[in-house]
């Protein structure tokens, strides 16, 4: 089972989730992929994946995209799950100040207030340092216009790393490496 988890004020209709969920698909496999919109809220997010998880009957693999790399792992740290983290928001309690004030779903259009109270229920879920780096693979692109990925790189010593030149913050070659993220899950040999 993959768990997708977009970004900040993305959603399920993002590029990499529909393409994930297609091969996924492709491969027969369509119960083996959830990915849903997640709240604003990082508490009521978190509750949301740990209530999937806990329904889960094997270890899931959690792929996030830059704050779903975030919650990805906190939750691969909380459950002892492997993780693909994508341009992952490392300092998420940081970078995301720059947002606060009234945001917009990229794909639902819903508005909302990004406030103080959104970055302390971030900043009460970071992980000060990884215990298992073999659970985690980072990809990353260096043309990343949003995270300066080498924060990423850093943050994710020790663990498996594809680190591509150029490229943006969506991860530009994200189809090329959808079959080896499958592996990675255990879906496919």
């Amino acid at each position: 089972m993959i768990i997708y988890l977009h970004g900040f004020r993305s959603g399920p209709e993002s590029w990499k989730a529909r393409s994930l969920r297609a091969r996924v698909a492709d491969h027969g496999l369509t119960d083996a992929f959830w990915c849903e919109q997640l709240p604003v809220s990082a508490h009521d997010a978190i509750a949301l994946i740990d209530a999937r998880i806990a329904r889960s009957t094997s270890a899931p693999t959690l792929v996030g995209s830059s704050l779903g790399g975030y919650y990805a792992t906190h939750l691969a740290e909380k459950h002892g799950l492997q993780a693909v983290l994508v341009n992952p928001a490392v300092i998420a309690p940081l970078s995301l100040s720059a947002y606060l004030g009234p945001q917009t779903h990229m794909y639902t259009g819903e508005t909302f207030d990004f406030t103080q109270a959104h970055i302390d229920e971030l900043r009460a879920i970071e992980v000060p340092v990884i215990t298992r780096p073999e659970r985690y693979w980072l990809m990353v692109e260096t043309g990343d216009e949003v995270l300066d990925y080498r924060h990423a790189v850093a943050r994710y010593v020790g663990s498996r790393q594809t680190v591509l030149e150029g490229g943006d913050h969506s991860f530009t070659r994200w189809d090329d490496h959808l079959d080896s993220i499958l592996q990675f899950a255990g879906l496919l040999p």
